[in-house]
């Protein structure tokens, strides 16, 4: 991949070209096989393609030659839906009972301590605040939320496992093992509420890396996550040593 193309640039309704919009990455998450072909036609040269403006924000820097890199990958997405979360609980109370709202106010509560938790891992070698964009989800439609957030965690998931083996310290990969395991919890709660005993169906993950049929959880790199959970991030972000 060229250094020139190692920039992940989000910002504005050209941000996204068509076939690659919010819906479209919302609903590969969900479309097995076809969801696979879409983003294994996503190449690293590809996804650089889809994301590239003229977006004048102050940028991050994710550069994945070392445990910074990950731990601020990790970081930026905590931050995404920690952020999703937060808008739940303040805008969507009212199309959720009260034990949903409870347990919505549980996982926003969750996704702040990781975000806090990689923020004061990094101390000065954080990236910034994330700017985001939620404009694509309805936060007074139940629908709207679920899938989000079915999303969001599925992914979460499998960004964890799918960059973690790349983690050298090893109170880092233990924390992260402790983390995912959170998410996937996360996870099986919302399938559950979109489509009571769902919750531990791995064939529909198949787009993300899971394999039914030996028991193993979605699993995907930074490659193929990033041009997913751009689309909700407003801040430029240059990538370097992608994998």
């Amino acid at each position: 991949m060229k250094s020139e193309q190692e920039n992940l640039s989000t910002s504005g309704s050209n941000a996204v070209k068509e076939g690659y919009n919010r819906r479209k990455f919302l609903s590969a998450l969900g479309m097995g096989t076809a969801g696979a072909a879409l983003l294994s036609s996503c190449g690293h040269n590809d996804w650089y393609d889809q994301f590239r403006n003229n977006n004048n924000n102050n940028g991050a820097t994710l550069d994945f030659k070392d445990d910074i890199g990950i731990l601020n990958y990790a970081y930026a997405l905590e931050q995404l839906e920690a952020a999703f979360y937060t808008e739940v609980v303040a805008k969507s109370s009212s199309v959720f009972s009260a034990s949903q709202n409870a347990f919505f106010n549980d996982i926003k509560l969750h996704e702040i301590a990781h975000r806090e938790f990689f923020k004061k891992a990094l101390g000065s070698n954080a990236i910034g605040n994330l700017e985001v964009d939620f404009s694509s989800v309805n936060f007074t439609s139940k629908d709207s939320v679920l899938a989000t957030a079915k999303a969001f965690e599925d992914l979460g998931v499998a960004a964890y496992n799918g960059a973690g083996y790349k983690i050298m310290t090893e109170a880092y990969l233990v924390i992260a093992g402790q983390i995912v395991s959170v998410e996937a919890r996360h996870a099986a709660w919302i399938r559950d509420q979109i489509s009571n005993g769902s919750f531990s169906d791995l064939s529909s993950l198949s787009a993300l890396g899971a394999d039914n049929s030996k028991g193993l959880d979605a699993a995907l790199p930074p490659s193929k996550v990033l041009p997913i959970a751009a689309t909700f991030i407003k801040t430029k972000i240059d990538v370097k040593n992608v994998f």
